[in-house]
């Protein structure tokens, strides 16, 4: 039975949506409350165990590379006056069993090569993909969910929720029928689909399992529009040959990919924040 213990984390996106916050900024090193988007989702793969977190960066991403390293200099700093709390804070940041793989992707070709630049570190492995943009507070974490499914099932795994139908053109949708408890086996799996010829509301959201043949698949699909290759035109390929399912997992995701869902993310978290949540939660009531 293969277990899953390392994590792609695709970071090379422009982020243009927020600017000019992410001018200079990668737009995953943005924070909620107190920590940036991509440490949420680290700390979520190494709830499900996973041991090799691997990045796909770009241009201007060197932040996320310095925030997982070791901070000497700060870390001196407050040891020194005696701000141990702070010191513990920021050599929490990895655990000492992760290990952190940057690979570059030196073109904007896509999600589908993005996932495609890692296989040099996952070779025949199974693998999960994490979306920063996508935060998802569930318990346990998400990918823990679906690490526990795939042990159960030993193939690919799409992380989905029902979305308004007028939003299918917004994701990759797919069609399913139930098989178990919150798992569905797709039989087909669309794009960003038109409203009115989506096979249901059931969309894909930044979280995935898959397995090693998934990478045979992504060298041969087409550019599609803008020259970028699909990770969906990569799994659509993979279901033709094996048992591919959709788990509809428990937890409450936030699209900070979006300005809204980013603040309705600041203002979930801040309320959840053990010193913040009292103050912020009569703040708000001031504002009603």
């Amino acid at each position: 039975m293969k277990k899953i213990t390392k994590a792609v984390f695709p970071v090379a996106g422009m982020g243009s949506r927020f600017l000019p916050a992410t001018k200079a900024t990668a737009k995953e090193m943005l924070p909620i409350v107190d920590k940036p988007l991509i440490q949420y989702a680290v700390e979520e793969a190494v709830a499900a165990g996973i041991t090799d977190m691997v990045f796909i960066t770009g241009r201007n991403k060197r932040a996320i590379e310095d925030h997982f390293d070791k901070a000497y200099e700060l870390e001196a700093t407050l040891e020194a006056q005696g701000k141990e709390e702070l010191l513990r804070v920021v050599q929490s940041v990895v655990p000492k069993h992760v290990n952190c793989i940057y690979i570059r992707q030196a073109e904007p070709l896509g999600l589908g090569h993005a996932v495609l630049c890692a296989q040099p570190v996952i070779q025949n492995e199974p693998f999960a993909v994490l979306l920063a943009d996508d935060l998802i507070d569930g318990q346990p974490s998400v990918v823990k969910q679906m690490v526990d499914v795939f042990a159960q099932h030993q193939c690919s795994i799409l992380g989905v929720q029902d979305v308004p139908r007028a939003h299918t053109k917004q994701y990759g949708i797919v069609g399913s029928t139930s098989l178990s408890l919150n798992v569905e086996k797709v039989h087909t799996i669309v794009e960003k689909p038109q409203p009115s010829v989506a096979p249901s509301t059931l969309a894909v959201v930044g979280r995935y399992i898959l397995t090693p043949r998934i990478f045979h698949h992504l060298q041969k699909v087409q550019a599609g529009a803008g020259g970028e290759i699909q990770l969906t035109d990569g799994i659509a390929a993979l279901m033709s040959e094996e048992q591919l399912l959709a788990y509809r997992f428990n937890g409450v995701r936030y699209d900070c990919g979006s300005k809204l869902g980013y603040l309705q993310a600041q203002v979930a978290f801040g309320l959840k924040h053990q010193d913040l949540r009292e103050e912020f939660a009569a703040y708000l009531q001031t504002l009603s």
